[in-house]
């Protein structure tokens, strides 16, 4: 038996042509052929503009990035490592650092897509190899090694590649005995990677060590967010702890607690703000101003001993 025909509206004859494409221009390619070609649309880009996530205001992109990818509103947003290395370094220059590579996905993990394609996914959309750069340079001109942790790679999460990195930035500030600061953000560690993930906060630990035997100041500057055993490890092991505005601190989420305690957590909490408050942060610095206060507390901290090796 037949089946009935539910599609709706009327079907051309097997024999009928498509309609023909209008051409484009419109009025104006009928009453002046050849000049819409001299007056082509131009494709406007998808990035051209960013939504305010607390107004809902659309941002122009490059006045956004004039303001340090610091909305009206003063939410500081989430910035990846070429940026933080551009607004942290004297005259927006520094060196990379090489970060070794490591043995990758030793588990052959899959929670539904193999921990492999994620990072490839990971890799093509953030252009970097993992969650950690380096660079080395000049701050207010003091020189010192800086380590940023993007989160748009895989949350920030903690893997052996990460530790890689920090014990790798960690090394190079010994050798030229330097300063390190470290922008960390992340989501805790990487599940993918299991308990070989977990050892590298007792690895990074290690790493501040060596720091501390040499007598190089360890700074950190905690960003939106800071959480899991990051938080548990080198986040919270610096000389000095500054913090964005607004940033989300802390091992579990509110939403977590809450659920595991039953009870309404207090307005900000595990915001910068409130971690001052109980001393976990030394001091809220916004965006623009922490090149200036890096630089005051490196060259106070160093002692004069300016000179890198």
């Amino acid at each position: 038996m037949a089946m009935a025909d539910t599609t709706k509206g009327p079907k051309l004859p097997m024999t009928a042509k498509p309609p023909e494409r209008r051409e484009r221009g419109g009025w104006l390619a009928k009453i002046a052929p050849g000049v819409s070609k001299l007056v082509s649309r131009r494709e406007t880009p998808e990035n051209l503009w960013v939504k305010d996530p607390d107004t809902g205001d659309m941002i122009y992109r490059s006045d956004l990035e004039a303001a340090m990818w610091v909305t009206p509103s003063g939410r500081h947003m989430r910035i990846g490592p070429d940026a933080r290395m551009k607004f942290t370094f004297d005259d927006s220059k520094w060196s990379d650092i090489p970060l070794p590579g490591v043995h990758e996905d030793p588990l052959h993990f899959s929670d539904g897509k193999p921990y492999s394609e994620r990072l490839k996914a990971a890799r093509a959309a953030t252009g970097e190899q993992d969650t950690m750069a380096a660079g080395y340079g000049t701050v207010q001109g003091t020189p010192c090694v800086v380590l940023v942790q993007d989160f748009a790679f895989m949350g920030g999460s903690l893997g052996m590649a990460a530790g890689e990195g920090f014990i790798t930035a960690a090394r190079e500030a010994v050798a030229r005995k330097c300063p390190m600061v470290a922008y960390t953000a992340a989501g805790g560690a990487r599940m993918q990677e299991g308990a070989l993930s977990l050892m590298q906060m007792a690895r990074t630990t290690l790493a501040i060590q060596e720091l501390k035997a040499a007598q190089l100041p360890y700074i950190v500057v905690l960003t939106d967010p800071t959480t899991g055993g990051v938080t548990a490890s080198y986040a919270m092991l610096g000389d000095i702890h500054l913090a964005e505005p607004g940033a989300l601190i802390g091992f579990a989420g509110p939403r977590v607690i809450e659920t595991t305690i039953r009870e309404k957590l207090p307005e900000g909490f595990q915001r910068s703000e409130y971690l001052v408050e109980k001393g976990m942060v030394d001091r809220v610095v916004p965006r623009s101003e922490l090149p200036e206060v890096l630089g005051a507390l490196m060259s106070m901290l160093m002692g004069g001993r300016r000179k890198a090796a």
